[in-house]
C-alpha cells in the first residue's frame, strides 16, 4: 500500500506530521467528548420527550451500538476509499448527527427522530476515530510515535471528564439542546484541518469486499453490545439477554472462522493475535479501559445517588483525574519512546491497583476532598497505562496495515468496555435487596418526571442525617422512610466495594501480564523491532 508519497516540507512551515496530529486531535476530542455529556441530560430528556425508560435508553444504547458496529469496518473503508476521505466523512456524519440531534422536535413519538440522529453520530464517530490513531502512527517516525500518540492521548482522557462539567451546566440552565450543538463548531474545525492539511493516501490495489465477514461482524459486535446495555437492568439471566448474547456469540464465532480461514482479503486481520506483543498490549489494554470507563461509571453513581451532589458538582469532583491523565499521558508518551512500554504499565498498574483498594474502602462520609486526591492518584495511572498500550499495540502492527489494526484495537475495546461497565453495575445491583431495588426504581421513575432537587441515600448536602428523606415524603411516614434510606445507603456500599475490588483483582492481573512487555530494562526499538521501515523523512 502507498501511504503517502514523499513531498518537500517547505523551510519554516509547520511539519506535516504536527498538522496530522492538530487535525485529528479536534476531531476525535469532539467523539469523545460526546460519550458522556449526554448521559448527563438523559433524564432531562426522558422528561422532555415525555417517553418510557426502555424507549429513552436507546438515546444512550444506540450511539454505543453504532460506534461499536462502524469501527471494525473503518479499516476496509479506508483501504477501499482512501483513509483521508473516509476520516473526513466520518466527522461529517458525526456533525449532521449533532445537528440533527438538536433539532429533532420533543414530541413522544419524535423520540425516535432522536434516536436516529444519535446511530448517525455513533456510526460517524466510528468511522473516524480508529482512523485519527492510525494516521498518527503511519505520519510519525518511530522515535516519536509515542509522544504523538501521548499528546494525542490528552483529548482521550479530558474529553470524557470534561462532559459531565459541560453536560450538567447546559441542563441547569435549561439548554439540553445545546449538549449537541457544542459539536458543531468544533467538528467544522476539524473537518476544515483534516480537508486542508491531510493528505490521501489509497492503496495500490483496490481490497475485495468480505460480504461474509461483514455481515457476521456487524451482527455479533451489535448483539453483543445490546446485550450488555441490557443486562445489568434485566439480570444476565433474562431471556432476552441470553438471546441477544447468545446472537452475538455465535456471529463472532463464524466471523472468526470467517476471517481465518475462509475471506481472501479478511475485514479484520484477527492474525494480528498471533504476534506476542500485540495480544499482551491488547489484553492490558482491555484492562486499562475498564479501569478508566469503570471509574467513569461507578463514581458518578457514587456521588449522585449516594452523596447528593448534582451533575455539575459531580463533574468538578471528576475533574482531577483529567487533569493529571492530561499531565501524565504526554510525558509517558516520550518515555515510551525512550525506555518503552513495560516499566510504564507495571508501574502505572501497581498504581492502579493501589487506587482501586483505597476506593474500595469509601464510606458514607468520606471527605470529597479524600475522593479528589484518590481521583488525581487513578488519573497518573491511566495517564501511564491508557495510550502505552495502545502504541505498543499499533507498534507491532506493519505500517500498510495500520488502519485495519487500529480498527481491530478500537472495536474490540468497545465490546470489552460495554462488558465491564455491564458487569460493574450488576455487581452493583446484587448487593441490593428486592425492597430496595423496588424503592430505587420508584425514584428514579419520580425523579424521570419532575426537576427533582437533588437527593442523596447516604447524605445530602444542606440536611441533618436524621431528617435525609426523599422529597415529599409526609410527616407520619419519615421515619420508615429513613430506615429505608439508611438500608439502602449500606447495601450500596456493599455494591461498590465489590466492584471496585474485581477491578483491583484484574489490575494486579495486568501489573503480571506487564511483565511481559517489551522494553527495559532490556533493549527496546520501538516500530525498528518489527521491521517496518519507518515513512520518509521529507513528509516530516
Amino acid at each position: 500500500m502507498a501511504y503517502g508519497a514523499a513531498q518537500p516540507q517547505p523551510a519554516g512551515r509547520l511539519a506535516y506530521k504536527w498538522k496530522v496530529l492538530i487535525s485529528v486531535i479536534f476531531g476525535i476530542f469532539m467523539i469523545i467528548l460526546d460519550t458522556t455529556v449526554v448521559n448527563v441530560a438523559f433524564q432531562t430528556i426522558r422528561r422532555e420527550y415525555n417517553t418510557s425508560l426502555n424507549n429513552s435508553q436507546w438515546v444512550i444504547s444506540i450511539y454505543t451500538l453504532a460506534l461499536g458496529i462502524a469501527t471494525p469496518l473503518s479499516g476496509f473503508l479506508s483501504d477501499r476509499f482512501g483513509i483521508k476521505r473516509m476520516y473526513v466523512g466520518g466527522l461529517a456524519a458525526f456533525l449532521v448527527g449533532s445537528l440533527l440531534c438538536g433539532l429533532a422536535p420533543t414530541l413522544s413519538s419524535s423520540i425516535w427522530l432522536l434516536v436516529a440522529a444519535r446511530a448517525a453520530q455513533g456510526f460517524g464517530g466510528g468511522i473516524a476515530q480508529p482512523l485519527g490513531s492510525a494516521l498518527l502512527f503511519s505520519t510519525f517516525p518511530p522515535k516519536e510515535q509515542g509522544t504523538a500518540l501521548g499528546i494525542f492521548g490528552i483529548a482521550l482522557v479530558v474529553a470524557p471528564a470534561l462532559g459531565p462539567i459541560l453536560g450538567g451546566f447546559l441542563v441547569d440552565q435549561g439548554l439540553w439542546r445545546w449538549i449537541f450543538f457544542i459539536n458543531l463548531p468544533i467538528g467544522l474545525v476539524g473537518v476544515f484541518l483534516a480537508n486542508r492539511f491531510l493528505r490521501e493516501r489509497r492503496p495500490e490495489t483496490v481490497p475485495a469486499l468480505d460480504p461474509l465477514g461483514l455481515i457476521t461482524a456487524v451482527v455479533g459486535f451489535g448483539a453483543v453490545l445490546y446485550a450488555a446495555s441490557i443486562a445489568a437492568d434485566q439480570g444476565w439471566g433474562a431471556g432476552n439477554v441470553l438471546l441477544w448474547f447468545g446472537v452475538g456469540g455465535v456471529s463472532l464465532l463464524l466471523f472468526g472462522l470467517i476471517e481465518l480461514f475462509v475471506a481472501k482479503e479478511p475485514l479484520l486481520n484477527l492474525r494480528l493475535f498471533g504476534n506476542p506483543t500485540f495480544l499482551t498490549a491488547s489484553l492490558i489494554g482491555y484492562v486499562t479501559v475498564i479501569g478508566l470507563f469503570g471509574a467513569e461509571f461507578l463514581m458518578p453513581v457514587y456521588l449522585q445517588a449516594l452523596r447528593g451532589r448534582t451533575a455539575l458538582q459531580t463533574g468538578f469532583t471528576l475533574l482531577p483525574l483529567a487533569l493529571t491523565s492530561g499531565v501524565i499521558t504526554p510525558i509517558a508518551g516520550r518515555l515510551y519512546d525512550r525506555i518503552g512500554p513495560r516499566p510504564l504499565i507495571v508501574t502505572g498498574f501497581a498504581l492502579l491497583a493501589i487506587n482501586t483498594w483505597q476506593l474500595s474502602q469509601i464510606q458514607a462520609d468520606t471527605p470529597i476532598s479524600t475522593l479528589l486526591m484518590l481521583l488525581a492518584l487513578r488519573g497518573a495511572a491511566l495517564g501511564l497505562t491508557v495510550q502505552t498500550t495502545f502504541a505498543t499495540a499499533l507498534a507491532a502492527v506493519p505500517r500498510r496495515a495500520l488502519a485495519r489494526g487500529s480498527s481491530l484495537i478500537n472495536g474490540t475495546r468497545f465490546v470489552v468496555q460495554a462488558l465491564g461497565v455491564a458487569v460493574l453495575a450488576t455487581i452493583l445491583a446484587s448487593a441490593l435487596s428486592p425492597e430496595v431495588k423496588a424503592q430505587s426504581q420508584q425514584g428514579r421513575e419520580q425523579a424521570a418526571q419532575t426537576a427533582a432537587q437533588p437527593f442523596g441515600l447516604c447524605e445530602t448536602p444542606g440536611v441533618p442525617a436524621d431528617q435525609n428523606v426523599p422529597p415529599g415524603v409526609p410527616a407520619f411516614a419519615r421515619a420508615q422512610a429513613l430506615q429505608g434510606v439508611q438500608q439502602a445507603c449500606r447495601e450500596n456500599l456493599i455494591g461498590f466495594e465489590r466492584a471496585y475490588r474485581l477491578t483491583f483483582y484484574v489490575a494486579l492481573a495486568a501489573v503480571v501480564i506487564g511483565l511481559f512487555m517489551p522494553g527495559w530494562p532490556r533493549a527496546w526499538a520501538g516500530r525498528t523491532a518489527v521491521g517496518d521501515a519507518p515513512p520518509n523523512p521529507s513528509t516530516h
